[in-house]
């Protein structure tokens, strides 16, 4: 969206227009511009882009000690401007050519797929940016499923009723064993154990080890 445009779409919304300063870290002097004093941060980076010719994709910006984001919650940002306002202006370098450098901070962070509905996204950023949860609690929280968080919540209700009944360690003792069986598996139709006398006719897997086969090697001359 160039200029005219965004001066355009927010005069219909009787915006008046303000002079604001940007510093761009680095030897560049101070610049003024003038924009509306409420737009979006997604068209003030492209005005600030455009106007010093610079790559609007590693741009960043930052007012009052803050950087400024495009989008929250999936919806645009818009910001408040006033006349004599500053913003700082930085630009990620580029990475080599020939190489894939990504932002050490950014791969470190976790984040949401593209395909988590909309609720999901709302409550990841409360979490996040309100109540300023780290990235390992949020992960531990967003990786399991709602059918994995009844069983959890289920889990604690009847174990503050075992304590009430002094059945605390038969309680967790059956938590384990529970836990064990309901991740045995199902072997497939041929499949075989690793425990011979699981096996059919006590058949063992080949390379296995025990005194028979011991034996065998000594009384064959293998040893």
């Amino acid at each position: 969206m160039r200029m005219e445009e965004i001066v355009e779409e927010t005069n219909g919304k009787h915006e008046k227009m303000v002079e604001i300063t940007l510093k761009i870290i680095g030897p560049a002097r101070p610049s003024r511009l003038h924009v509306p004093s409420s737009l979006r941060v997604h068209d003030l980076r492209k005005l600030i882009a455009g106007k010093n010719r610079l790559p609007v994709e590693n741009l960043k910006l930052i007012s009052q000690g803050k950087v400024l984001h495009d989008r929250e919650d999936e919806d645009d940002i818009y910001i408040q401007l006033n006349d004599g306002d500053s913003l700082i202006v930085a630009v990620k370098p580029k990475a080599p050519s020939g190489l894939d450098i990504d932002d050490d901070e950014e791969d470190l962070k976790f984040q949401l797929p593209r395909s988590t509905s909309r609720w999901k996204k709302k409550l990841y950023s409360f979490l996040l940016n309100r109540l300023k949860l780290p990235d390992i609690l949020l992960m531990a929280i967003f990786s399991l499923s709602l059918k994995a968080w009844i069983l959890v919540i289920l889990w604690f209700i009847l174990a503050h009723v075992a304590h009430k009944w002094d059945l605390g360690p038969l309680y967790i003792l059956g938590t384990g064993f529970c836990t064990i069986f309901l991740n045995l598996g199902r072997r497939q139709p041929g499949d075989v154990s690793a425990y011979s006398i699981f096996n059919e006719d006590f058949r063992e897997l080949p390379g296995t080890l025990n005194a028979d086969a011991i034996d065998r090697d000594i009384r064959t001359g293998q040893f």
